[in-house]
């Protein structure tokens, strides 16, 4: 049987994983799950989540001012433990960032310029789909132990299944959306130009192939005209 400690961590991963998967889109999904780690995890003060974007580290959510400072100086010196995390599919953990000789062009500064010195990286995947890296800071030293590194974990898994759930209604939202605003400029053009319906998509579709524009902006511009003549056959 087990005992109330299992059964309370059960429940706390239950109640995350419900809360998380009850926010309306990404952006709300990653806000929530930077916040979630800080009041779950005793030890982390701050948590930001990292991805790569081409040469350098974004920061598209973190807890308040700290983790983005440590991603600004991850970018420009190109290593750390977050970076490491995404590329090596690994947790990378240092408690003494001020005294950390894996990355020398970064260690040093990390500490002295966003006063953290305990840091706490994972993986954000799906299957072999690297999404980014959660990231923990702490100010204090060895602030992380096993246990936190094992709570980490499944909070991370439980974290990269919500952000890619978050990221599939996004895109089917802007799917219906696009598909809706098509058939709206197609419906105008049909009035406007007394065309049939086939023929006002390939108006659409030939404005699109000439101007080197998405489908989706020329039918903005018909639904929402600004300056340009709507598109004719």
């Amino acid at each position: 049987m087990a005992g109330h400690d299992e059964i309370d961590l059960a429940t706390s991963f239950g109640d995350i994983a419900r809360t998380l998967v009850a926010e309306e889109d990404a952006h709300a999904t990653l806000r929530r799950i930077v916040r979630l780690a800080v009041d779950t995890i005793d030890a982390c003060e701050h948590c930001g989540i990292s991805i790569v974007e081409g040469r350098s580290i974004g920061s598209p959510a973190a807890s308040d001012a700290i983790p983005a400072i440590v991603d600004k100086l991850q970018s420009e010196t190109g290593e750390g433990p977050c970076v490491d995390a995404i590329q090596d599919h690994e947790v990378f953990q240092t408690g003494r960032l001020s005294e950390e000789a894996r990355w020398p062009n970064f260690s040093h500064r990390a500490s002295r310029e966003s006063g953290v010195e305990s840091i706490l990286s994972f993986r954000l995947f799906i299957e072999e789909d690297t999404l980014g890296s959660l990231n923990l800071y702490s100010s204090h030293r060895d602030a992380f132990d096993q246990h936190d590194v094992a709570f980490g974990a499944v909070f991370a898994a439980h974290a990269a299944v919500a952000w890619s759930t978050a990221r599939v209604i996004d895109n089917l939202r802007k799917g219906l959306q696009t598909r809706e605003l098509i058939g709206e400029a197609v419906g105008i053009l049909m009035a406007r130009q007394d065309l049939s319906e086939t023929e006002a998509f390939d108006v659409l579709k030939r404005a699109s192939q000439r101007l080197n524009v998405k489908l989706r902006l020329i039918a903005e511009g018909v639904v929402h005209p600004k300056d340009p003549p709507a598109p004719r056959p």
